[in-house]
């Protein structure tokens, strides 16, 4: 799977979640880091995208992803751990994990794509 594929909706949910948290709390701190954590994982997307209609891998995208998602995670995880609320950082914190899972294990495999194929025994 590419990395495109889960980084352009990740991206867009953060982004919106961080809106939705200054609309509803009036907290900039949401909005600053939904905005400008979802704006870096939209960049990120979109790099990987052309790099892929270009039939190349966009390590740099790959880093943005990684960190990005890195970032999410222990950051919301902690936000957890201090209120114990799932929502918003429960549920950010997982899927940011998630994400850094998946980021990092495109990252061990070189970030082909046919990795996870071969991985699979679909060559």
């Amino acid at each position: 799977m590419h990395d495109f594929c889960f980084t352009i909706p990740y991206g867009l949910l953060v982004l919106v979640g961080g809106a939705v948290g200054y609309a509803r709390r009036g907290s900039t701190a949401s909005l600053a880091g939904g905005a400008g954590s979802g704006a870096v994982l939209l960049l990120a997307g979109f790099l990987s995208l052309k790099a892929f209609e270009n039939r190349r891998n966009s390590y740099l995208a790959l880093a943005l992803e990684t960190l990005c998602s890195l970032i999410l995670t222990f950051v919301m995880g902690e936000r957890y751990l201090e209120t114990s609320k799932i929502m918003p950082a429960g549920l950010v914190a997982a899927l940011s994990g998630m994400m850094s899972l998946f980021y990092l294990y495109k990252i061990a495999s070189g970030g082909h794509a046919t990795a996870c194929a071969a991985l699979l025994g679909r060559n």
